[in-house]
């Protein structure tokens, strides 16, 4: 497979502490690619650098071919790189309809004459904006609650919103991190079930940060494994459960 994502011998500094270690791997194109280990391991610090939050102290990012080192981080999304984050992010007092179009703004071209006086090109800016809306409200299954305001609804539910306000932004790269964290097992297989089929069905390349082992082992095709900012280990799951550094490190010593 074409990778679509690539990180070659990336390292983080921060004064002395080294969060990310000379880390490499390829995420292949059209693929669910997990990235797992204990806290602290650099998971968050190798998402942030991909999405632009920091900078590599050395090594590159090759998102397509191109390097993303010298990328401003606002054009990111508009290359095909979205991301949920751990924390909610969503606007609370808004529905969740206002929340999705917030994440189609980076693809409405219209220029400011246009939008100010709603001419043509804008007009159809906007309808394109609000059917893209709609098809996500209908993929995830948020018809019921789309006039809905965000804040009211189940902590799940807002998770769902988030995931779908990332899918707005057209990613080819989409980002996902500690999706079912705090969710119920119900709330963890609805999850699941949208990430494969946004996957399966969009051709979204999936990169997940997640401590959720069983959904990782269910849904990912390859995992790279980090621990105190060095990758230890990267195949797939069933290659990954039965290494023993992962074992070690992350999965517990067998008994």
């Amino acid at each position: 497979m074409t990778a679509l994502l690539r990180l070659e011998n990336v390292a983080k500094s921060f004064g002395g502490i080294q969060a990310v270690r000379d880390v490499s791997f390829d995420v292949p194109q059209g693929s669910i690619f997990s990235v797992i280990g204990p806290n602290g391991a650099g998971k968050t610090s190798v998402f942030n650098l991909i999405s632009g939050a920091y900078r590599p102290t050395a090594g590159r990012i090759l998102f397509e071919g191109r390097d993303l080192t010298s990328v401003p981080t606002y054009k990111l999304v508009g290359m095909g790189i979205g991301r949920t984050f751990q924390n909610l992010a969503l606007f609370k007092e808004e529905t969740v309809r206002e929340n999705l179009l917030v994440g189609c703004h980076a693809h409405i071209s219209s220029d400011v004459v246009s939008a100010a006086l709603f001419l043509p090109r804008a007009r159809r800016a906007e309808t394109r904006a609000f059917e893209r809306v709609e098809a996500i409200i209908e993929l995830l299954d948020l018809a019921p609650v789309r006039h809905a305001r965000v804040g009211a609804l189940s902590y799940g539910m807002q998770k769902r919103v988030e995931l779908g306000r990332a899918l707005a932004t057209q990613p080819r790269l989409l980002l996902l991190d500690e999706m079912v964290s705090g969710m119920n097992q119900e709330e963890t297989a609805d999850i699941a079930r949208h990430v494969l089929h946004i996957n399966r069905t969009l051709g979204v390349t999936i990169m997940m940060i997640e401590h959720d082992m069983a959904i990782v082992m269910d849904i990912s095709d390859r995992i790279a494994v980090l621990n105190f900012g060095q990758k230890i280990a990267e195949g797939t799951p069933a290659e990954i459960a039965a290494d023993p550094a992962v074992i070690a490190a992350y999965l517990g010593q067998e008994s």
